[in-house]
């Protein structure tokens, strides 16, 4: 018998394998591969989304290079993937030192995740409700002496969305990392203890190698949520109904205001598709790149 033969049980799996996936991928293919290769032709048409679209090729991605809308919301996008992405991280490892062998880590575990289980609106209004002139934060600099700040001056919004990202995300990072760090036996632990390791030795040569196949599998998951980041931005930066001001904006909200957020007298269904596609491309390789850098040999423990 060679070596590739098959018993008949294995092919008996073989054959029932098949009509138990069929299913989910058909509703995939439905719900997720026919709208993105849907978003791509579309791309490369002028279409309002009413009439009948119109070839136009690439005009549209060469038009979103000098578009600054989409500069400035391209450039935002990359603040919140890497900029909040890295703080998030870096709190996230912090708390992991701290709540590894505090008493009531799973009270402040809780407390810190709480923010992330909250509306995004619900949020937004309590953000800008602290930082507005009249704001929360501006009375209680009134009663220490200290003048009111205007935090939601032009120079200053984007700098507030982007912490009120870090305090939203960070909860929820570090429980997902907890998550990884709590199968570690103690006996690890125990062991570097009696070498003399301290706590940032024991996270270094314990912690972070046993659950970097969970660091890396939440770095993907940030990649791929960040860039869809978009009901906080438009609650917090518009105003009775209005967009935020394309300063605020990242690749979300860009495709949402050139379509149904009707800023144009026409929407341009093409030209959102377009920025979509790009902001799609970006993603796959960001993926790509992350699991390459993070792939190591898994460890047995």
């Amino acid at each position: 018998m060679s070596a590739t033969a098959h018993s008949p049980l294995e092919r008996r799996r073989g054959r029932i394998f098949g009509p138990f996936v069929a299913p989910a991928v058909a509703l995939y293919t439905a719900l997720f591969i026919g709208p993105t290769l849907y978003a791509m032709y579309t791309s490369l048409t002028d279409w309002d989304g009413i009439n009948s679209p119109r070839w136009a090729g690439v005009r549209n991605y060469t038009q979103l290079l000098h578009d600054p809308a989409f500069e400035s919301a391209f450039g935002n996008t990359l603040k919140i993937v890497f900029g909040v992405g890295a703080v998030v991280f870096a709190l996230s490892f912090g708390f992991l030192l701290m709540l590894r062998e505090m008493r009531g880590r799973r009270l402040i575990r809780g407390v810190i995740f709480l923010p992330h289980i909250v509306s995004s609106v619900v949020l937004a209004i309590f953000w800008g409700s602290l930082l507005s002139l009249d704001g929360l934060l501006n009375q209680a600099l009134g009663h220490l002496g200290i003048d009111a700040v205007q935090w939601l001056r032009p120079g200053w919004t984007m700098g507030a969305v982007l912490l009120a990202l870090i305090w939203i995300n960070t909860g929820y990072y570090v429980t997902i990392l907890m998550a990884g760090v709590d199968r570690i036996p103690e006996s690890y632990y125990e062991a570097a203890r009696l070498d003399g390791a301290n706590a940032w030795q024991r996270f270094r040569h314990v912690t972070l190698p046993l659950s970097w196949d969970v660091t890396g599998a939440a770095a993907v998951l940030w990649a791929i949520t960040s860039v869809k980041i978009f009901e906080f931005i438009l609650a917090f930066g518009g105003n009775q109904g209005a967009l935020p001001p394309t300063y605020q904006w990242n690749n979300a909200m860009f495709v949402y205001g050139e379509t149904v957020g009707g800023i144009t007298p026409l929407n341009q269904f093409g030209y959102a598709a377009a920025s979509a596609v790009t902001t799609l491309a970006f993603v796959a390789v960001l993926v790509v790149v992350l699991r390459r850098l993070m792939r190591r040999e898994a460890l047995q423990f």
